[in-house]
């Protein structure tokens, strides 16, 4: 009895139904309303946070995950990546840092990469103090670079903020947070402008390299065998490394030269955007040591899809220069020799920030045939006069390389002008026609060298209205050295070069034009608030700044001046010994407007700037 009394007890105890939280079924109701309820919170969080309006849908810079090759001016620091990256993947692939400014390199996005004033507006520069929140500055500019990459400039940090800089859209998210609030954070790498490969262009089967740090000689080449070109393959943001080797067959300034890798060359568009840079084996006492490879944020360009080039054939007569802050300048040199008949410009912008590229559009746009080409090196004038020889090979038969401050002039064109247009001296497009002519009875000449007159303030105190030509006509007596006009197919493979002449190719030689058939008028010494620039930067990698006590009696300075750009009290009537009105006086009877007297440059061009 007893035993069947426990027996139903039992039963009893097993039949009674489970508390409510053993129940699975009510488990299984929980689950499902903690799912549904996370889902509309994370709803609600990604509502708030990412309004769906177009406005949301503006690109954001992602930082790229690249650590770049290490060198002694290296230093790594976090920086930021935003969730809208992944719908605007832009991505900056390099830093370098200048004196001035920090420069970024951006790729991603659409149309190869370039950025564009839409996407920018409101672009930010964000800086994170050593140890603690981050600051933004504004952008200093942006620009198209080569094709594959923009360029953004932003300021130097404040003390104790790190230079690794990254950027962001004005108002997207406040103010950026740590990885805990949804933004990656990578290592990153800051490269010095004294030491980084920058740039790279193929040449034939060849890639020329240009390259910072080497602390080559600036008169002559050197050894190639201490040199090679390493070659990146693949995807660079993916911890890429050099895996193709070529020795270099030449090296002189910053230059280097290397055959494209065996793979390249049978296609060397193939090389286009590749990165590369160079090996350095020291030798002391003819002993190799270790190659050290120098750090690169250099890319292959490739120039030969890009040019102006006309059905009928290369131009004749093209002209390269470097500019910096010289839009009030521009137009009346190249207005000026287009009338001589240079039929093609090209233009190094050197970080100029005075509105020349809206200058150089218009120009372009009225058929001047004009380009703008970014140049942010500084400390380069002689690897862009290279770069440009390079470029303008494919275009022009022959290139003339002068700054805008100095002008051809032939000392016939006076108004008694009309004795020598036989003979060829006075007439339009004359400097066109001189190297035709140097052309066709002279085919080993490949350099034509004209002298030049340094003029002077002329007693002004104010920049001339009617330009430059028209404005100085005082000059020093003796001739200074001299400018070239080149036949861009016959330069030496190193394109060594002085600033502005360069060694030729075996076989070839350079003519001195005699002054009595043409010269140049370099404008060299105007009124003080032109001339008070140059105490900024020389833009020549061989010559000293001017704030420099180096070679302070050297023809590159200006004579009694000294390291600090102080007006002296005879400015004005300096560096005048003759009085020279020759120029000024055939552009008068050349140039100007017969109704309105007006010059090219001072029409409607000019005075709407």
């Amino acid at each position: 009895m007893d035993s069947s009394d426990q027996r139903r007890k039992r039963k009893r105890v097993l039949r009674q139904p489970y508390p409510p939280f053993y129940c699975p079924s009510y488990m299984l109701s929980v689950r499902f309303l903690a799912v549904c309820l996370g889902f509309l919170t994370f709803l609600y969080i990604l509502i708030s946070i990412v309004p769906f309006n177009s406005s949301a849908f503006r690109p954001v810079l992602v930082v790229s995950s690249l650590s770049l090759l290490s060198s002694s001016s290296s230093r790594t620091v976090k920086s930021v990546q935003n969730f809208d990256s992944f719908l605007f993947p832009w991505k900056i692939e390099d830093r370098v840092l200048f004196p001035d400014h920090v420069l970024l390199f951006v790729s991603g996005g659409k149309k190869g990469g370039l950025m564009k004033k839409i996407d920018v507006e409101g672009l930010e520069c964000v800086y994170r103090e050593i140890g603690s929140d981050f600051v933004v500055k504004r952008v200093i500019s942006v620009d198209g670079f080569d094709g594959l990459r923009s360029i953004v400039r932003c300021p130097l940090p404040s003390m104790n903020y790190s230079a690794l800089v990254t950027l962001r859209v004005s108002g997207k998210n406040g103010i950026l947070k740590e990885e805990n609030n949804g933004f990656l954070v990578n290592n990153q790498t800051m490269n010095s402008w004294e030491k980084v490969a920058y740039s790279a262009t193929l040449d034939g089967d060849t890639v020329v390299l240009f390259v910072k740090g080497l602390n080559l000689r600036g008169n002559k080449d050197s050894d190639p065998s201490l040199f090679s070109c390493h070659f990146g393959l693949g995807k660079w943001e993916r911890n890429e490394t050099f895996t193709l080797t070529t020795k270099a067959l030449s090296a002189a300034q910053e230059v280097v030269r290397c055959p494209l890798p065996r793979s390249l060359r049978n296609d060397p568009i193939k090389a286009n955007g590749i990165r590369v840079t160079i090996g350095v084996t020291p030798r002391i006492r003819g002993r190799a040591y270790k190659r050290l490879i120098v750090p690169s944020i250099a890319k292959i360009t490739d120039f030969g899809s890009e040019g102006k080039k006309r059905k009928e054939g290369k131009y004749k007569l093209c002209a390269c220069t470097m500019v910096w802050n010289q839009a009030s300048s521009i137009r009346e040199w190249i207005m000026y020799h287009s009338w001589l008949g240079v039929e093609r410009w090209f233009i190094y912008d050197n970080n100029s920030d005075d509105g020349i590229d809206e200058v150089i559009q218009e120009l372009d746009r009225d058929n001047y045939n004009v380009t703008r080409h970014v140049w942010p090196w500084i400390k380069t004038q002689e690897a862009g006069f290279s770069m440009c020889a390079l470029r303008a090979k494919d275009e022009c038969d022959w290139v003339s390389f002068m700054d805008v401050d100095e002008y051809f002039y032939f000392p016939y064109s006076t108004p008694k002008r009309h004795r020598f247009e036989n003979l060829g001296y006075a007439g339009q497009h004359s400097l066109r026609m001189l190297v035709a002519n140097v052309s066709s009875t002279s085919p080993t000449i490949a350099e034509i060298r004209t002298s030049c007159h340094s003029f002077g303030p002329s007693g002004l105190s104010t920049a001339p209205s009617q330009g430059v030509t028209v404005g100085y006509t005082c000059r020093l007596q003796s001739p200074e050295r001299h400018k070239s006009i080149i036949r861009s197919d016959a330069l030496d493979a190193t394109l060594l070069n002085v600033v502005h002449h360069f060694r030729l190719k075996k076989g070839f030689r350079y003519l001195n034009l005699p002054l009595s058939t043409v010269i140049v008028n370099h404008y060299k010494y105007q009124v003080w608030e032109v001339f008070r620039a140059k105490f900024y930067r020389r833009v020549a990698t061989y010559v000293a700044d001017w704030q420099e006590s180096q070679k302070e009696g050297s023809r590159d300075r200006a004579p009694g001046l000294g390291t600090e750009a102080i007006e002296p009290p005879d400015w004005p009537q300096k560096f005048c010994e003759v009085w020279d009105t020759g120029l000024r006086d055939f552009v008068l009877s050349n140039l100007a407007d017969l109704s309105t007297g007006l010059l090219p440059w001072e029409s409607r061009y000019a005075l709407s700037g």
